[in-house]
């Protein structure tokens, strides 16, 4: 898409953004493996852009590793793969944050009512 600045037209573009580089070999590995697995069904690029709904480019760049691709591509992907199931184990084993949430638990509290063994 172009804007227009009087005779001028400027393309509207993502900003650059930096990816810790582990997430970056983490997408780029993901962007391997979902190529693989258009390969191993003998689909070729312009078949899964058809049948994912999106141009070859943008498929070009999810398999490259390409985090700024839409998360709705990357399911439609997994959907024509019949890899959708694979979304439900995203972030199902959080322990951490299990961990985390336990360490905040409240600790029972003693009552701020006397009680009778108090007053002895």
């Amino acid at each position: 898409m172009m804007r227009s600045y009087g005779e001028y037209y400027v393309p509207m573009t993502r900003p650059a953004r930096t990816l810790f580089p582990n997430t970056q070999r983490q997408a780029e590995a993901l962007g391997k493996r979902l190529k693989a697995a258009r390969l191993r069904r003998r689909m070729s690029a312009a078949e899964m852009a058809a049948r994912a709904l999106m141009s070859r480019p943008t498929l070009r760049r999810l398999e490259a590793g390409d985090l700024t691709v839409s998360a709705a591509v990357l399911v439609r992907v997994l959907e024509v793969l019949a890899l959708d199931a694979d979304i439900d184990q995203i972030a199902d084993q959080d322990e951490l944050g299990h961990r985390l949430v336990d360490a905040r638990a409240r600790r029972p509290r003693r009552s701020s009512v006397p009680s009778l063994a108090d007053g002895l």
